[in-house]
């Protein structure tokens, strides 16, 4: 089926390219019974309030009722949501939704007693009770968790104290989004057209894709003008925000916010620094890619607003979904043959909403529950970048596919600092599949292109963003200012630095820090790279090892939760409490550069 001209009403949409949602609920009245069926549960939590420490028989008993009733309310809120999605001008739908988000707050409130009753258990208690009740070992990672962030959790009081501050801690990114999403103007430009078009946030990557090089310096200077007439207040706005980083470290008796926020997924703080420090031994290649775009597209000087155009003219390669399909399953057949039937199990068993119709949500993204198929929403073109959306998304599903398959629903999950791998260890499979059977150097060229600026977007920004958000909270911790004119001295400083001698700095760049809205939410970004490298570096394992590498990759997409991140990563084949994963996925990037100017020259 080829993109129709005009989109689609959902009704005009074959079934065979829906998703099938009566795998979760025959009909709404059914969801509309587990909504009262809910209601119903929440009222058996009040027995167990003050009471949990008493036996071990109360302790599982209430961690039972909880996972039940969790697992009821997402099933009731993805259905409804997922429906939403399907065209969000259906009201009966809306209606469901917001119904199931407010059914969320109740019983999220409800249950809001356990983990602090929880820790108020003698910890000598707790263990005991796992030792004499076999049906509460389930539970032992899940107490364990709990227990080991004990020491960071205050009083009751204190906590309530600390609550109560919640609204206000939110206030700078609160702030920030209203002046980023609302009151922020840009300027108009003047189109490939010579139309006059306003930049906004959305078409400004547009733009600098564009093949106009006057387009993009101007879209580059309009979108910065406006963040420098915002400076002070986006400023002092990421300045308080990073403050209450720091203060909420400390009142939590972590060493440094950094600290604090790697503590979530116990994760080592070694493992921010040896990514920062492996990145920066690999600034060489980069400078090297830099210089070979600055070649490619024959300027005099490469500027800032010129690292975002294809260097290699786009490719007009049409890719219909059931190509898509198969072309996918031919690049991931290294995973071996149970993924490529689960995949199959995906395409033909109703999992994917692949086409775009009236009132669809737009993008892509994996959904379900631990009882339910993980479902894929698609809006395919048949583009090339739609084709690696179909590897990534199911990337996602088979990872819960796998976790909810062989976990019980506690560890049935898995947390954002390894959610990235399954996607892109597929991403990378099948550029790989695709580069080795390219026969038109144009098609492969493209195809690098793409690859090498997954590296520079994810590995290499990603990092520097990691690397100034760790220069300010070390400033603010200890005391020094932090003016709007030291973060952009900070972030100029670190453009030239990582992207070297070949790029012209444009003065304009020294504003960027103030459009990212990631800086709001400390210490995140960083797992975008070490998810990447770590993906990267699995998905060469498997192509070079087979079927070893394979089989401890499989034992980790099984694990979902069980386990920390950091530990659940060395089980795969990758430890990255050390710089080897990222050594190994930079030597990819460097063998792309190489490859690349070879084809150039």
């Amino acid at each position: 089926m080829n993109k129709p001209k005009q989109i689609s009403k959902r009704k005009e949409i074959p079934e065979k390219y829906k998703w099938k949602l009566e795998k979760m609920y025959e009909q709404d009245e059914l969801w509309e019974k587990d909504i009262l069926y809910i209601k119903e549960k929440v009222k058996e939590v009040v027995k167990y309030i003050g009471k949990l420490g008493d036996s071990s028989q109360n302790l599982f008993e209430s961690l039972q009722l909880q996972d039940e009733i969790s697992l009821k309310l997402e099933n009731v809120f993805v259905y409804a949501r997922m429906r939403k999605d399907e065209d969000n001008t259906v009201s009966k739908y809306q209606a469901m939704t917001d119904k199931a988000q407010g059914l969320a707050v109740e019983v999220q409130s409800t249950l809001s007693f356990m983990i602090p009753e929880i820790t108020s258990i003698p910890e000598e208690k707790i263990r005991t009770f796992l030792n004499e009740n076999e049906d509460l070992k389930v539970y032992t990672f899940y107490l364990e968790e709990i227990l080991r962030q004990k020491e960071h959790i205050l009083s009751k009081e204190e906590e309530q104290i600390l609550a109560q501050m919640g609204e206000l801690a939110a206030a700078p990114q609160s702030i920030f989004g209203m002046i980023n999403n609302a009151d922020i103007k840009f300027p108009t430009i003047k189109d490939e057209n010579g139309e006059e078009i306003e930049v906004t946030k959305g078409r400004y990557v547009k733009f600098l894709e564009s093949s106009d090089r006057r387009v993009r310096k101007d879209a580059f200077k309009a979108l910065y003008s406006a963040y420098e007439k915002q400076k002070n207040t986006i400023g002092s706005t990421l300045n308080y925000s990073v403050k209450k980083d720091a203060f909420y470290a400390r009142i939590r008796k972590y060493p440094s916010a950094l600290h604090a926020s790697l503590d979530t997924d116990h994760i080592p703080v070694e493992v921010y620094d040896h990514l920062i420090e492996a990145v920066e031994e690999h600034l060489d290649t980069m400078y090297k890619y830099v210089a070979l775009r600055k070649k490619a597209l024959g300027v005099e000087k490469l500027h800032m607003y010129d690292l975002y155009t294809p260097i290699v003219k786009e490719v007009d390669i049409k890719v219909p979904y059931e190509e898509a399909k198969e072309k996918v399953k031919e690049g991931l057949k290294p995973l071996g043959d149970d993924y490529i039937e689960i995949l199959e199990k995906g395409f033909n068993e109703g999992w994917i909403d692949v086409y775009e119709n009236e009132g669809k949500t737009s993008g892509a993204y994996s959904f379900g529950t631990y009882t339910s198929p993980p479902y894929v929403l698609l809006n395919h073109q048949d583009t090339v970048h739609d084709l690696f959306t179909i590897a990534h998304e199911m990337g996602h599903s088979l990872h819960s596919y796998y976790s909810h398959e062989n976990q019980p629903y506690v560890y049935g999950g898995y947390t954002i600092f390894v959610a990235e791998v399954a996607s892109t260890v597929n991403e990378a499979l099948l550029m790989e599949h695709l580069l080795k059977n390219s026969k038109d150097p144009n098609t492969k060229m493209y195809l690098m292109n793409h690859y090498l600026e997954q590296f520079r977007g994810t590995v290499y920004r990603q990092t520097m963003f990691a690397k100034f958000e760790k220069i300010i909270h070390e400033k603010a911790e200890k005391g020094e200012a932090l003016t709007p004119e030291d973060l952009c001295e900070i972030y100029m400083d670190l453009n030239k630095k990582y992207y070297g001698p070949d790029v012209v700095i444009d003065d304009e760049i020294k504003m960027e820090w103030a459009r990212i809205p990631h800086f709001y939410n400390a210490y995140y970004v960083y797992k975008y790279a070490t998810g990447y490298s770590a993906a990267i570096s699995l998905s060469q394992k498997i192509l070079k090892e087979g079927k070893s590498a394979v089989e401890n990759y499989l034992n980790f997409l099984k694990s979902g939760g069980s386990d920390y991140p950091i530990n659940l990563l060395k089980g795969a084949g990758v430890d990255m409490t050390t710089t080897e994963p990222i050594h190994h996925a930079l030597k990819v990037f460097e063998k792309l550069v190489d490859e690349m100017e070879n084809m150039l020259s």
